[in-house]
């Protein structure tokens, strides 16, 4: 049977991308989102498919284990969730503005933007990355596929070299879950 070669070969390409992970940029990021915490800055969320539920799951996560009494919470705000304002923003702009229109409303300088794109090339991700850091903010990608051009852009990325979809989306949420726990470690 095929099934059990495919299981293991998936099984052996989470294993190869769990040995990607960079340890030093993860903590980087970690410290660059605590900061964003005690400054009350706003972290702002993004991408399309899978990354866009990636974005809408570590946004909560951030959010709500910030809810500690005496501690600041992090302002994390998933911008793939509003899908009425995507909707309009897609159909009366442009489906690459769906991002940045959102952020310009609500951008402060100082601000975290988290891109998301499995393929690190996604164009609306990219932009609203390149907003970001024209206003002020840092910048955090989160890519597969060797990165693309949001390892190259972002201030900090962590890339898997994948080309699965599903393994660098698995990947994403490992991330989400490292630096959800380092958070709980934190507070």
């Amino acid at each position: 049977m095929v099934l059990p070669d495919l299981f293991n070969q998936y099984i052996k390409s989470l294993k190869e991308a769990i040995a990607e992970i960079d340890f030093t940029v993860l903590e980087q990021i970690v410290d660059v989102l605590q900061e964003a915490q005690e400054n009350a800055r706003q972290v702002f969320l993004f991408g399309n498919g899978g990354s866009a539920a990636t974005a809408s799951h570590l946004a909560c996560d951030l959010a709500k284990m910030t809810a500690v009494p005496g501690k600041p919470r992090l302002r994390a705000i998933s911008l793939t969730d509003n899908v009425a304002m995507m909707t309009a923003i897609a159909n009366d702009i442009s489906y690459g503005d769906i991002f940045v229109e959102q952020m310009s409303a609500l951008w402060n300088q100082g601000d975290l933007a988290i891109g998301i794109s499995a393929s690190g090339n996604s164009p609306n991700v990219l932009k609203a990355i390149e907003y970001a850091k024209n206003h002020g903010g840092k910048t955090i990608g989160f890519s597969g596929f060797g990165g693309g051009k949001l390892a190259k852009i972002a201030d900090f990325n962590i890339t898997f070299s994948s080309s699965n979809y599903g393994v660098v989306e698995d990947m994403h949420l490992v991330l989400t879950h490292l630096i959800s726990q380092a958070f709980r470690q934190w507070l």
